[in-house]
């Protein structure tokens, strides 16, 4: 694979940041009235709704709190979800963008400067970005049990202020050593933020307007990535390393805007704490305890599926295949991705629009089958490289990809939270995390052992394969699951006099 120059890079590692981003991404909203300060509300929000018919001991999920307010099938348009979020909603929903930008701006070429500006061998450079994805790992568990424990906006904050620390000291990084610490605590908050925000988001928006939530809020993370990307490749110079200082810098700055709001407008949002032994509800709070249930083991292992096969190959599979196999240039690789990115930013609003109301594992499904017939457009391109039908076809899957990324992104996330109680969402969201992480971090692993070997047709075979085996996880997971936690309304019964 030949080098890119520091605008292909950029675009080689978009999609690599909105897997790991949307951990950090900044969408918080209000806490219903029951469990926090904010003034009362109308009484729809605390409705409570019955269980659903025929429903088995075996199903779990459909927390008090995911009943609450949200089925809104209603909510067609962006004006209409807007009018429906709470006022802290729009807060950080109207900011999510701004606060991705700087992750964009950075991580593209953070490899870049470890690597020929601050002068480490590649090896070292490779070892050090690591650091990132395996620190974010290791906190992800405990991570959760502090936002139980404490709640999320605490945790948040520590983890805002570690990102702040982390870039600022890589700005002057100058060793291995000052930059190892720095990229460390830039994975604490990588660790803890995914949890977090998605534990805080899901204390009020409930039912399909926390999924149009979900989904939204990625298509905005996408884009505040790619403006970033953009920016920084054209910025950044090798031979000016005071511009990487002025990126990272920026990048430490943009974490202010999450962390005002959190010591500002929304520092009445809270999210309810339990201790070890267990909540009042008889939710399980420990971490063995929430394994137990059939459908947190299932959705973890169809979420480390997913991202193994899908956003773990985003850096390593994907474009070693297209310049290897396919034999395309950087510049269409990196046109690949501003063209995922585009579909992302575009379509959105418009899937959501067509899965509201349907089964979420019923949408699985269909993203899978969308993802596996990405990976044969890609296939392809290997009957006729270095033309330029092999690099319309490497267009054509990530585009492809991309629509399958808009089903995935409003689904997995809701589901997770719907089965958790607002006292065990952090673990719950941690157990999530900790799958997504571990899928990208095997991805990649397993790419480059295959294509270093020569084994292009058994990769894409793989992927196909994994892509099925989504499929059936979903349909598996379906029938451990309520209806009111897969996006099916549930009628509520009349609430007790």
């Amino acid at each position: 694979m030949t080098p890119a120059s520091p605008t292909s890079r950029t675009a080689l590692t978009l999609p690599l940041l909105s897997t790991a981003v949307p951990v950090s991404n900044c969408s918080l909203t209000r806490v219903p009235p029951s469990h926090g300060p904010c003034p009362p509300r109308a009484p729809a929000l605390t409705v409570p709704v019955g269980r659903v018919a025929g429903e088995g001991p075996r199903r779990f999920g459909g927390s008090p709190s995911s009943a609450v307010s949200g089925r809104m099938p209603g909510v067609t348009s962006m004006r209409g979800f807007w009018r429906a979020l709470p006022t802290e909603g729009r807060w950080l929903l109207s900011t999510a963008a701004v606060q991705t930008l700087g992750r964009g701006l950075t991580l593209p070429f953070t490899i870049i400067y470890l690597h020929e500006v601050l002068g480490f061998d590649l090896g070292t450079s490779g070892a050090l970005m690591s650091l990132i994805a395996i620190t974010g790992l290791i906190v992800t568990a405990p991570g959760g049990t502090l936002i139980d424990r404490y709640g999320a906006r605490v945790v948040l904050l520590g983890g805002l202020a570690a990102m702040i620390l982390g870039c600022t000291l890589l700005a002057f990084a100058t060793d291995p050593v000052v930059a190892a610490i720095a990229l460390v605590l830039i994975g604490i908050n990588f660790g803890v933020s995914w949890p977090g925000f998605n534990a805080l988001i899901a204390t009020v928006v409930q039912g399909d307007l926390r999924q149009q939530y979900f989904g939204v809020n990625f298509a905005l993370i996408n884009l505040g990535i790619g403006i970033g990307g953009i920016l920084g490749g054209l910025f950044v110079d090798v031979d000016r390393p005071e511009t990487f200082t002025a990126i990272f810098l920026v990048d430490a700055a943009t974490c202010l805007i999450p962390a005002a709001l959190l010591l500002g407008p929304l520092r009445h949002v809270k999210t309810p704490v339990a201790d070890d032994a267990g909540s009042d509800d008889g939710a399980p709070t420990r971490y063995r305890d929430i394994l137990r249930q059939p459908a947190v083991r299932w959705l973890a292992l169809l979420t480390f599926i997913a991202m193994f096969l899908g956003y773990g190959q985003m850096e390593g599979g994907f474009p070693a295949y297209a310049r290897q196999v396919s034999e395309v240039s950087t510049q269409v690789v990196g046109f690949a991705f501003a063209v995922n990115t585009a579909v992302i930013v575009l379509l959105q609003f418009t899937v959501l629009k067509f899965i509201g109301g349907h089964r979420r594992t019923r949408v699985m499904q269909v993203m899978a089958a969308v993802w596996a017939l990405s990976w044969l457009v890609l296939g392809a391109t290997a009957l006729v490289p270095d033309t330029i039908a092999a690099a319309i076809g490497v267009l054509a899957f990530m585009g492809v990809f991309a629509l399958g990324e808009t089903m995935l992104q409003p689904t997995v996330p809701a589901v997770d939270n719907d089965l958790a109680t607002d006292r065990n969402r952090g673990r719950f969201n941690a157990v999530n995390a900790a799958a997504f992480q571990g899928g990208a971090i095997t991805g990649p692993i397993v790419a480059g052992l295959l294509l270093d070997r020569g084994l292009d047709g058994w990769f894409i075979a793989l992927m196909v394969a994994c892509c099925a085996a989504v499929a059936v996880l979903a349909g598996v997971l379906e029938r451990r699951i309520t209806a009111e936690a897969n996006g099916v309304a549930v009628a509520p019964t009349p609430a007790a006099e």
